[in-house]
């Protein structure tokens, strides 16, 4: 009796931790809450990787792709990434024609699903979530002689995926240098780069995947963000340039003494920050001339804002592209956090 008594209790622990182990808490995924820095490696090297910064640490995890693909690389600059339903999708640009692709990966693992290739993909430049589903990729198309001042010597594309079969289904004819896009409802607002010398601003619809209209600019448009009215605001020369994106007329241009660098919104919409002659400012939506509130006494590559504490990302590179970078993070009042070591010429984040 003594024996079955023991026996009845050893057989209801084991029960008793067997079904604790089935209810114990999932174990999270690697990269649930934090920041992906894009580091843009040497473009000689082809070296570009993708980082993993926890918010509450100071140590970053660096090349996750390959981490998570022992197999596989990048093999070019990493451009930029967005996620769309469960997907990540990392556009990367080789130094040799033909060789651009698009990883798409799980975004909880960053295992790799499908890739996007040549002559699909080149050149890609931005990518954007265009629905459910689907993502808009802007490219410049197969690029030309630098030196000879023939690098945009064909107009660019944006590239149409469909997320569920992973593939490109359209490309829709874009203007030379394309680059920066904007979603304003159920239209895209697209730019291109500085240097193309392009002064149209397209505008192309979500449901029909085709241009609605083209829209003469002053100089090159560079669709920023949307701000808490709901208005277009743009990089075009040495302005900024506040856009109603119903009527397609300007409603305010603040001209800079030069031309402003990164820029971002901040976390609420109601203010950008923005690099210009070495210091770090901030500019309300609702002004009336060109004169921001200095808020970091420095200057950045890249900024970025952390939708989720509101803290001010910064890169900063090495003269040589063949050493680590750095971000350095500061509070919104510009008080600095820390300075953390990327990788090789971080130059992008995407907050989770």
């Amino acid at each position: 009796m003594k024996k079955q008594w023991i026996k009845s209790i050893v057989v209801g622990l084991v029960a008793l931790s067997v079904w604790n182990c089935k209810t114990s808490d999932p174990e999270p995924t690697p990269y649930e809450s934090g920041v992906f820095i894009l580091n843009a490696g040497n473009f000689s090297s082809n070296n570009g990787t993708v980082s993993f910064l926890s918010r509450a640490s100071q140590t970053v995890a660096t090349n996750i792709f390959q981490t998570a693909n022992p197999s596989l690389v990048l093999s070019g600059g990493v451009q930029g990434y967005t996620e769309v339903n469960g997907k990540g999708l990392i556009l990367v640009d080789n130094n040799t024609a033909g060789q651009d692709k698009v990883e798409i990966v799980d975004y909880a693992t960053f295992k790799s699903l499908a890739t996007l290739k040549s002559p699909d993909i080149e050149n890609p430049r931005q990518v954007i979530q265009a629905g459910p589903n689907k993502a808009y990729i802007s490219c410049w198309d197969v690029s030309g002689d630098f030196s000879a001042g023939t690098f945009y010597k064909d107009p660019g594309y944006i590239a149409v995926v469909d997320l569920n079969t992973r593939t490109v289904t359209k490309k829709i004819a874009a203007v030379k240098g394309v680059e920066n896009m904007v979603v304003v409802g159920t239209e895209v607002f697209v730019g291109s780069n500085a240097y193309s010398g392009n002064k149209t601003l397209m505008v192309i619809d979500l449901n029909t995947d085709s241009v609605k209209e083209r829209i003469d600019f002053g100089s090159t448009p560079e669709p920023i963000a949307v701000d808490a009215n709901n208005k277009l605001w743009l990089r075009a020369g040495s302005a900024l340039v506040r856009v109603n994106p119903a009527t397609r007329l300007t409603e305010q241009r603040l001209t800079f003494s030069e031309t402003p660098g990164s820029v971002v919104i901040s976390t609420d919409k109601q203010a950008f920050y923005y690099t210009l002659g070495g210091k770090t400012y901030q500019i309300s939506i609702n002004a009336t001339n060109a004169t921001g509130t200095v808020v970091i006494s420095r200057s950045f590559s890249t900024l970025g804002v952390d939708p989720q504490t509101k803290r001010i990302y910064g890169t900063q590179n090495p003269l040589l592209y063949t050493q680590a970078g750095y971000v350095i993070r500061y509070e919104s009042s510009g008080a600095l956090v820390d300075s953390i070591k990327a990788e090789i010429a971080p130059s992008g984040f995407y907050f989770r």
